[in-house]
């Protein structure tokens, strides 16, 4: 998305300072809007705005979420200057200063750098104008490109305190054009969330509605993408945030635990330290760095978790789950590790002091308490007792707040677990699973903190009837697929009868079908699988049609609703009515129907090419899945398309990105 420019100058024909009539407009027209342009920047001015309404709204609006401000100074117009204050008060940076002739320097901005232009004849100089424009642009560039820490508001250089107005509370209060859309947004990627489909929250990260909420969508998608595990794509989100705003703390913490789930503690850790320097005493943090240490001691006793019934079977008998010392049993191990335990119970304990709310640091720091007690034998019970109290009061006020809130409940549920008999422990797990509302990650999470205490065999019986009530859920609900291969294809379109010079001739495939079989064969493709593609007469079909006589579940993913993709896409081509007859005969033997892209992700983004959208959907929803899963099928003769988003541009995204590519070149055909 392009940064949004707003202008504050005077409009028409006015008199210059000597007296000399200036046409504003012929400034704007021919020095301004190219220059920012340039820039690479939308334009907005706002005598052009045409919307009903209260125009201050509007321009107040434009002034706290533009990406740049620029004010023309060459007149003391008190509407500019009010504006440009705004401005300032509003954000810290941003804001471009330029002028025309004029005798003397307003003392208020007599210091900040400005641009000036030449003026001839009541517009800018032609002579001076080239030089003028590229200036400007030059000049907007490196604003934008500006490091977030830097103040450039006067007001917020001076009052070193003052900290920016949260944008997001400003804009969407109300029903205006930029919470209609943001709101939109948001429930797409709730539904994305929910749906279980991170390739959705990939395109739609990268679409956020308007360039100022950048932001808040990055941390939303990333926020999503955590909740789905998908930690690496979680962290190019956070990344992206952190690229508009280093210092953002909400990003900088995700970015710490995401570091953690991909097991690079190291930098985790590093990233921690760096949080604590800036923020000290954070409770936020001090959780953040309870919850990494907490990780590292886990994975240090007990390697790579065991999703099935392994790891109780590996308790019972004493033996070792992967990845810890032979011969050792896991509660030995565990004990082994208690220096690791000890660095994991001081930050919980922190966090729980500092902010007695903060349900999750009290339940893990009675939690890791009661197991260093059961490793080591050594506790105190009187501390116990009270953090007991404590822990128990800020999980009722947590479910007090929110009924339906799982990590609310299922903290409670944990206490009981830790603290009551078998009974509570099971009326408070039934409660738990309850609120869930069937999410399978939630409820796994919870599995997951359950089998840690399994292996340590700690109050076996309440653990296990906790266990047994989770399982009973998830069982309930449907896991997430996971294919061992994802075939991901683009190819060419059998040519038009019309086309000039021939690129995939119809006598060419069955030769080209033959190619697919073999290489799906080649990479044993089978049921276990999962196929992405679009369906467009030619290659789609042929790799469609080999896929499913492979018993591969086939997934069609359209760049416009089904009628006017056979339109576009099957029709055209030399037997086209053949073409739509095999379409048909491919989407008869889909599991699932086809998804469309506009009713999926919203309509075509302005400027944005359809084409190359459902490639990026396409390609994000494959990678999705884990880079090492991805296969791409290419039927391609290596040149250009025929316009925006064919096979050449799948093809270099898919070799950026992995590598992995079978490519059938149709001159060898």
């Amino acid at each position: 998305m392009k940064p949004h420019a707003f202008i504050a100058m005077p409009f028409g024909i006015k008199p210059g300072h000597d007296g000399t009539p200036i046409d504003f407009n012929l400034v704007f027209e021919r020095l301004i809007r190219p220059a920012l342009e340039q820039a690479g920047c939308t334009v907005f001015r706002a005598d052009e705005e045409t919307r009903a309404g209260d125009i201050r709204t509007d321009m107040f609006q434009e002034l706290l979420v533009a990406d740049l401000v620029l004010a023309d100074l060459t007149l003391d117009n008190p509407n500019v200057w009010y504006e440009l204050g705004v401005r300032h008060a509003l954000r810290a940076r941003g804001v471009v200063l330029i002028q025309g002739p004029r005798a003397t320097q307003p003392f208020d901005i007599y210091t900040d750098r400005k641009l000036r232009y030449a003026i001839k004849d009541g517009a800018p100089d032609p002579s001076r104008l080239d030089v003028d424009r590229d200036r400007l642009a030059a000049m907007a560039r490196d604003t934008l490109a500006a490091n977030s820490v830097r103040k450039v508001s006067p007001v917020y250089v001076l009052l070193d305190h003052l900290r920016e107005p949260q944008w997001r509370e400003l804009l969407l209060k109300g029903d205006n054009e930029f919470s209609r859309a943001y709101d939109a947004w948001c429930s797409r990627l709730e539904v994305a969330r929910q749906k279980n489909r991170p390739g959705d929250i990939l395109v739609l990260a990268a679409e956020t509605p308007t360039r100022a909420l950048a932001l808040e969508a990055r941390r939303a998608a990333a926020e999503s993408l955590m909740k789905l595990r998908q930690f690496d794509f979680a962290l190019e989100q956070i990344d992206a945030a952190l690229a508009i705003d280093d210092c953002d703390r909400a990003s900088r913490i995700r970015r710490a635990l995401c570091l953690a789930r991909l097991r690079r503690f190291e930098e985790a850790r590093e990233a921690v330290q760096q949080l604590e320097e800036s923020f000290p005493r954070d409770p936020d943090i001090c959780t953040l760095a309870g919850r990494i240490e907490m990780q590292n001691w886990i994975q240090r006793w007990r390697g790579d978790p065991v999703e099935d019934g392994e790891a109780a079977a590996a308790a019972a008998d004493g033996a070792t789950l992967p990845g810890t010392t032979a011969g050792i049993p896991l509660r030995q191990a565990a004990a082994d590790e208690e220096a690791g335990l000890a660095y994991a119970i001081e930050p919980f304990r922190t966090a729980f002091t500092l902010q007695p709310s903060n349900y999750y640091a009290g339940i893990h720091w009675l939690m890791l308490a009661m197991v260093h007690a059961h490793l080591t034998g050594r506790t105190d019970s009187s501390l116990l007792e009270q953090v007991t109290g404590g822990v128990h009061w800020s999980c009722l006020s947590a479910r007090e707040r929110d009924a339906r809130d799982y990590a609310a409940r299922a903290s409670y549920a944990e206490l009981c677990l830790l603290c009551f008999d078998a009974a509570q422990a099971r009326s408070a797990w039934s409660a738990a699973v309850a609120a869930a509302d069937r999410d399978w990650f939630a409820l796994d999470s919870s599995r997951r903190t359950l089998a840690v205490l399994r292996d340590l065999a700690f109050r076996p019986q309440e653990t296990a009837t906790a266990l047994s009530i989770v399982d009973r859920e998830i069982a309930r609900t449907a896991s997430p697929f996971r294919p061992r291969q994802v075939l991901l294809f683009s190819g060419h379109m059998t040519d038009a009868a019309t086309r000039p010079s021939p690129r995939f001739p119809s006598d060419k495939v069955d030769a080209a079908a033959a190619r697919l079989a073999a290489a799906l064969d080649q990479g044993g493709a089978g049921p276990d699988d999962l196929a992405l593609c679009q369906a467009a007469a030619g290659g789609d079909l042929l790799f469609l049609e080999a896929c499913q006589a492979r018993g591969v579940p086939c997934q069609l993913m359209l760049p416009f609703p089904e009628p006017e993709f056979i339109e576009r896409s099957v029709l055209p081509v030399k037997d086209g009515e053949a073409w739509r007859e095999r379409y048909f005969a491919v989407k008869a033997k889909l599991a699932l129907p086809p998804r469309e892209m506009p009713v999926e992700l919203g309509s075509l983004p302005e400027a944005a090419n359809a084409y190359e959208r459902c490639n990026s959907w396409l390609l994000n929803t494959a990678l999705a899945w884990g880079i090492d899963r991805v296969r791409f099928f290419t039927l391609w003769n290596g040149g250009g398309g025929d316009g925006p988003g064919g096979t050449a541009h799948m093809y270099e995204e898919v070799k950026r990105r992995t590598g992995r590519v079978h490519w059938i070149d149709v001159r060898t055909l």
